[in-house]
């Protein structure tokens, strides 16, 4: 893809790969436009600036919105043209992916290891049936779904 700031790389299973190299050809003999953007053509679009080192797919990979489902990257937020992609942290289906910012860095973090991950999973509310600290029933699902969570 033109303007790609890195490679992109797919770890994927022979099977997947036919899969997704077809996708390609039929996209190409059709356009492909918006989710139908085929998944190997997403992978390159999130070569964004900022990016470091690979836009990589994973076994899982499929098409989405902007990234692929299975498309992870890194972003350097040092960089002043890095970017925060919601697509990055599925805001489309909100799949329990939340994007976190904070000041810490990873010596802040480091001797607490996995409690602050898990603290932030804990009081998340994520999947399907989990329960958290955060009780929900079918009215603040709603509310979330239209205003947002705090």
């Amino acid at each position: 893809m033109p303007n790609m700031q890195v490679e992109g790389v797919c770890y994927v299973n022979d099977a997947l790969e036919k899969l997704m190299f077809e996708e390609l050809r039929n996209a190409c003999r059709g356009g492909g436009i918006g989710a139908s953007l085929p998944s190997m053509k997403q992978i390159g679009t999130v070569a964004l600036p900022g990016i470091v080192h690979q836009s990589v797919g994973f076994p899982d990979v499929h098409s989405s919105y902007g990234f692929a489902i299975g498309n992870k990257a890194a972003f350097n937020m040092n960089d002043p043209e890095a970017v925060v992609s919601p697509d990055g942290v599925g805001f489309d289906v909100n799949c329990g992916v939340c994007l976190l910012r904070t000041n810490l860095n990873e010596s802040d973090v480091q001797p607490a290891k996995e409690q602050p991950v898990q603290a932030m999973f804990d009081h998340s509310p994520v999947g399907v049936g989990s329960k958290g600290v955060i009780p929900m029933n079918a009215k603040d699902l709603e509310e979330a779904l239209e205003m947002g969570i705090d």
